[in-house]
């Protein structure tokens, strides 16, 4: 593979292959077979809400107003003397969607000179993980994944932090240092919890970043207001993949940085709620290989650089596909594009 400096120049997907049988059956126990596409659930599947939890639909219609309270929350326990130490060298450890979500305070902190990594609790490499780090920061929205608790207990009670929905819980109780998003009614999916991880964690950087918790709390200013514009704006792009997307079988989300952790956890929501297989890859690995499997796909590619480039020629070869980007990027055939708005 070419140095970072040099990046080769992908070759044009090729157009995609006639269509081919769907799978029979879904690979989950209980399902039963025939699926077609996007917006169209396996046939027979019946549809539960796991107790404690709320409908998915509900959850995304709490978001707006359930995350200003969480950024309320957190300024004000972030507000209190003593609340989280000082740290440079961060660690961040969790799995699943709150592994995705790391990807945010990494990013925030790599860009303001920290030396902070996240890394996956339930795949720690061999040898002295955290030996460097002064202070392991566990996030689970549930405060209950084994996981996370096995690698906070690795790390020490000395620089253990946590970063928790659920009140009370086996995380936060195992940390010296301990913020919660309020216990936050949440769906099955990890949806208000998710968002409000993302909140609580761009917070905590600010924290580390030295940023009063008034400050920190002004940058949500107008949150629930510009979600649910921004809703609005999202609904007939949506829609419109949706309508395109009877031939897909499998999704590919494409990101760097920040936006791999979002494509990290779209992928995980696409099996969890729409069960369609779903991929998430940083988009220099899709660029070196990935995506010559292009075909009967839905392509979402998420950032405002290289992935613009990206997001056209695979459209322009004939993928459906659906770019997320603050970029000035037009619609174009089989390109949909939803743009995010500017943020002062």
């Amino acid at each position: 593979m070419p140095p970072p400096s040099r990046p080769r120049t992908p070759r044009t997907p090729r157009t995609p292959p006639p269509p081919i049988t769907a799978p029979a059956t879904h690979p989950g126990p209980g399902r039963a077979p025939s699926r077609g596409g996007l917006g169209r659930p396996w046939k027979g599947t019946t549809v539960s809400v796991p107790e404690g939890t709320i409908p998915y639909r509900q959850a995304r219609a709490a978001q707006p107003a359930a995350l200003e309270r969480v950024a309320r929350r957190l300024a004000a326990q972030l507000g209190t003397p003593g609340a989280f130490p000082a740290a440079v060298r961060p660690v961040f450890a969790g799995i699943g969607a709150s592994h995705a979500a790391l990807a945010l305070p990494v990013a925030l902190l790599g860009e303001a000179g920290f030396a902070a990594r996240r890394v996956l609790a339930g795949d720690l490499p061999p040898g002295p993980v955290f030996d460097s780090a002064d202070l392991v920061l566990g996030v689970s929205q549930s405060g209950r994944s084994p996981e996370t608790l096995a690698a906070l207990a690795l790390a020490g009670p000395e620089r253990a932090g946590a970063l928790v929905n659920a009140v009370p819980s086996p995380l936060a109780a195992a940390a010296r240092w301990s913020v919660d998003l309020g216990d936050e009614p949440d769906s099955y999916a990890s949806t208000v919890g998710y968002t409000g991880t993302l909140v609580g964690l761009t917070m905590l950087a600010r924290h580390l970043e030295g940023w009063d918790s008034a400050r920190a709390l002004a940058e949500w200013a107008g949150t629930a207001e510009l979600l649910e514009e921004f809703e609005e704006v999202l609904a007939p792009v949506v829609a419109e993949v949706t309508a395109h997307g009877a031939h897909v079988v499998a999704a590919d989300f494409v990101g760097s940085g920040a936006s791999l952790g979002t494509a990290e956890a779209g992928a995980l929501l696409l099996r969890e709620v729409a069960r369609v297989p779903a991929t998430a890859l940083a988009t220099r690995t899709y660029l070196h290989g990935a995506m010559e499997s292009a075909g009967r796909t839905l392509h979402v590619v998420l950032g405002d650089g290289r992935e613009g480039e990206l997001a056209r020629s695979l459209a322009r070869a004939g993928h459906l596909t659906l770019a997320v980007t603050a970029a000035p990027l037009a619609a174009e055939g089989t390109l949909h594009v939803v743009r995010l708005p500017g943020l002062a």
